[in-house]
C-alpha cells in the first residue's frame, strides 16, 4: 500500500462507525464511508469543531447538516499546488487527497523525461492530476463528461497560473475512438473511471464491463516509448492484481515495469484508512 503521508492542510482526525472525520484546511468535516466497519469511542457527530456532517438519506441520496457556517468553497494546498473545495450533494468535495501519492509518482517522471510530454487525463473530474502534469512541464489534454466538473478544473488551473491544459467536454470512450482515427499519441494516460456512470448523451458506464476494452483502446493511443500509463479505480472488488493483469495484456508491446497497489490515508491511532486501487505501467 501507498500512503499519502505529506499533506499539511488535510487530516483524518478520526474513523469508526462508517463515518470519518476529516479537516479540510479550517474546515470541519464528517462524511460517511462504507469501509469503515470498526468502531470508535470518539462521538463524532458531536465532535465540538465540526462545521458540517453529511447524513444518508432511505433513497440512497442525503445532504450535508450545517453545524458551523463555514464559506461555500475554499482552498488547500499540497506542496506547491492550490485546489479548491467545495463540497457536493453527494458527499463528495472536488479532491481526493489519498490521490497525492500518484502525483508524487507523475511529478517525479514527467521532471525526469523533460521536454514537454503530451498527457491524457480521462474521467479528469476537477483536474487535480492535470495541475500536477502541468505544472511539471507536460501538455496535458483533459477529458470528462461532466461539463461542472470541467468548469472546476479550469478553475484549479486559474489557481495554479496554467494555461497547458486543454479540456475537452465528452464521453471517455468516444474521444479515445476519435483520436486513434486521427493519428494522434501521448507519452502518457492517466484513466481515473467511475463505477458507475452516464455520458453527456446518456451513454452508460459500468467499470467491470468495460474496463479491459477501454484500457486496450487506450493503450493504442501510447507513444512507441511511453512514459506512464496509470489506471485509478474506486470499484469495491477490483484488486490491485486484476488492474495488474489488464495492463500487462494491454502494454505487452511496450517495455517498462508495472506496479499495482492499494492507495491510501493516515487515520489516528496508526490506522490507515484504504482508499481505492491503483495500477501504473512505467516505461523504461
Amino acid at each position: 500500500m501507498k500512503i499519502a503521508r505529506h499533506w499539511k492542510d488535510y487530516q483524518i482526525i478520526a474513523t469508526g462507525g462508517g463515518q470519518k472525520l476529516e479537516r479540510w484546511g479550517n474546515v470541519i468535516l464528517l462524511r460517511p464511508d462504507p469501509q469503515i466497519i470498526w468502531r470508535t469511542e470518539i462521538d463524532m457527530p458531536n465532535y465540538p469543531d465540526l462545521n458540517a456532517l453529511y447524513v444518508r438519506n432511505h433513497s440512497g441520496g442525503g445532504k450535508w447538516h450545517i453545524r458551523k457556517e463555514f464559506n461555500d468553497s475554499w482552498t488547500i494546498k499540497y506542496k506547491n499546488y492550490t485546489f479548491l473545495v467545495k463540497p457536493t450533494g453527494f458527499k463528495h468535495t472536488g479532491l481526493f487527497p489519498e490521490q497525492a501519492v500518484n502525483w508524487d509518482i507523475m511529478e517525479e517522471l514527467i521532471k525526469k523525461r523533460g521536454g514537454e510530454p503530451k498527457i491524457l487525463n480521462l474521467f479528469a473530474y476537477t483536474g487535480a492530476a492535470s495541475i500536477v502534469c502541468a505544472a511539471s512541464g507536460a501538455k496535458v489534454t483533459h477529458v470528462d463528461a461532466a461539463k461542472g466538473m470541467v468548469e472546476r478544473a479550469k478553475e484549479n488551473a486559474r489557481l495554479n497560473n496554467l494555461n497547458n491544459i486543454r479540456y475537452i467536454v465528452d464521453d471517455c470512450l468516444k474521444f479515445v475512438n476519435r483520436e486513434i482515427k486521427r493519428g494522434n499519441s501521448y507519452e502518457a494516460i492517466i484513466m481515473d473511471p467511475p463505477s458507475y456512470g452516464r455520458g453527456p448523451n446518456g451513454e452508460m458506464w459500468k467499470l467491470q464491463d468495460s474496463i479491459f476494452d477501454l484500457a486496450k483502446r487506450c493503450a493504442e493511443l501510447l507513444s512507441p516509448k511511453p512514459l506512464f500509463y496509470l489506471i485509478n479505480s474506486y470499484t469495491t472488488g477490483l484488486q490491485p492484481s486484476v488492474m495488474a493483469n489488464i495492463l500487462k495484456i494491454t502494454t505487452k508491446q511496450f517495455q517498462g515495469r508495472i506496479e499495482a497497489y492499494e492507495v491510501g490515508l493516515p487515520a489516528q491511532e496508526n490506522l490507515v484508512l484504504p482508499c481505492g486501487t491503483s495500477a501504473i505501467f512505467i516505461g523504461d
